[in-house]
């Protein structure tokens, strides 16, 4: 009695069959590999500050940067392993611990949530778009007028004012109220911070304290 060859056919419901289908799947299955680097770095050059765990802070530029880390250039040296607080321009306040050092400056892997993580990425990507469409400073903070201009004001002492946003952008807005505090005033505006940079007839104008991720700012106010 002769075994069937794998040429002759081997019933597909018999147990050699299934098992013979199975190998072939695990043979010929694609495999996953996991992305070596979750987050790309792209070069950028973002002024601030950063805090050492001794309350010391020194100026600082970030010279690359991605959602999970960047690189650092300071007047200062840090050990692997520290944690440092940056406080950069259009982006914030940022945490994080340094990785690794090179000549003139050091690696800092970011320590933030998802949310924080994506709107760096958004930023990030929002700088270099700028950047790459040669835009002049007075461009990069178009203000337009918003489809939902109904908002909130906070202010120090908990007083909170209703206003109308007659235009915003990613780093301001104007507002119209009845209030009109004093130039340099701390306050809130709906979600965000800011400061009251100056007066106009209808209220003033805002500051935020960070540049607001496009995304966000499109869901406050359309």
């Amino acid at each position: 009695m002769s075994i069937p060859t794998l040429e002759e056919g081997t019933p597909a419901d018999s147990p050699r069959g299934r098992a013979e289908r199975r190998l072939d799947r695990s043979i010929n299955r694609p495999k996953l590999v996991p992305e070596r680097r979750r987050h790309r770095r792209v070069p950028v050059s973002v002024f601030g500050r950063f805090m050492r765990e001794d309350k010391q802070e020194y100026p600082c530029q970030v010279i690359n940067m991605s959602a999970g880390g960047m690189a650092i250039i300071a007047p200062v040296a840090c050990a692997i392993g520290e944690r440092i607080v940056a406080y950069l321009d259009n982006l914030g306040r940022i945490e994080g611990v340094v990785a690794r050092s090179f000549d003139g400056g050091f690696a800092v892997r970011i320590m933030a949530s998802l949310y924080k993580r994506e709107r760096i990425a958004n930023l990030l990507t929002w700088l270099i778009n700028q950047e790459a469409l040669g835009l002049g400073e007075e461009r990069k903070h178009e203000r337009v007028v918003p489809r939902i201009n109904a908002s909130k004001l906070i202010m120090p002492n908990g007083d909170v004012h209703n206003c109308r946003i007659i235009d915003v952008s990613l780093n301001g807005a104007s507002v119209a109220c009845a209030v009109k505090p004093p130039v340099g005033t701390a306050l809130i505006l709906g979600r965000m911070r800011g400061r009251v940079v100056r007066h106009h007839e209808q209220g003033m104008a805002i500051q935020f304290v960070e540049l607001q991720d496009p995304d966000s700012l499109a869901r406050s106010f359309g």
